[in-house]
């Protein structure tokens, strides 16, 4: 009996950061809206100091959700809002990025639980996030800790993890944020992004800065 071999093909990843790239706001950020407008505002001046790069990740990352203590009702509230607020050509350009032959994946410093609605509209089936944890009555209980993107140059580290796992041919990191532009040294390709923010820094280092994801195909092909 003659065997025949399985040729399989390395996968190409896009890699998307979500707030502020895939869609328009911050999630721990409208989580802390629903405290008021002070803790609002304190929370969303830690975000954008950590976001620019003018204090590290870990600094602000227990912090913010220690103030807000979400309830997973709220967190299923912000998830929706997620989807509302959607970039206008995310869903066309990752459509057409899958027929292209890439395979999306998201890669955050945000949450899972929240995150998931917004990946399910778009077809994007692998989050890299992080998880959140209730109890029985879905009080806040705590995150996980160890998942590298809530510090920081946690994601060139789980960029590296990917790369090791699914050996693909080709990494594009697209984001917003200094916590993305760490992730330039380990990937092939990296896009900025400033449809809602344009953080200067990103800007000027990244290798490509886009303000639209219908930008993203052509700039791939």
């Amino acid at each position: 009996m003659c065997s025949v071999a399985l040729v399989v093909t390395p996968p190409k990843l896009v890699i998307f950061d979500c707030d502020s790239t895939l869609s328009a706001i911050e999630g721990i950020d409208e989580l802390a809206r629903l405290r008021g407008p002070a803790l609002f505002a304190q929370v969303e001046a830690q975000t954008t100091a950590a976001m620019e790069g003018k204090i590290p990740v870990e600094e602000v990352f227990g912090r913010r959700l220690a103030l807000i203590r979400p309830h997973r009702t709220e967190v299923q509230q912000i998830g929706q809002l997620y989807i509302e607020q959607i970039e206008p050509t995310a869903r066309a350009t990752i459509a057409a990025l899958k027929v292209a032959g890439w395979t999306p994946l998201i890669l955050s410093g945000g949450f899972t639980p929240v995150i998931a609605p917004l990946a399910a509209c778009l077809g994007i089936t692998r989050i890299e996030a992080v998880d959140l944890y209730f109890g029985p009555d879905g009080s806040y209980a705590g995150f996980d800790e160890k998942f590298p993107a809530t510090r920081s140059g946690g994601k060139p580290i789980r960029i590296a993890a990917l790369r090791q796992a699914l050996q693909p041919s080709r990494i594009v990191m697209v984001g917003d944020g200094v916590s993305d532009l760490e992730t330039k040294p380990v990937v092939d390709l990296f896009v900025g992004f400033g449809r809602y923010t344009v953080r200067e820094r990103v800007r000027a280092e990244a290798d490509a800065f886009i303000k639209s994801l219908a930008e993203l195909p052509a700039l791939l092909s």
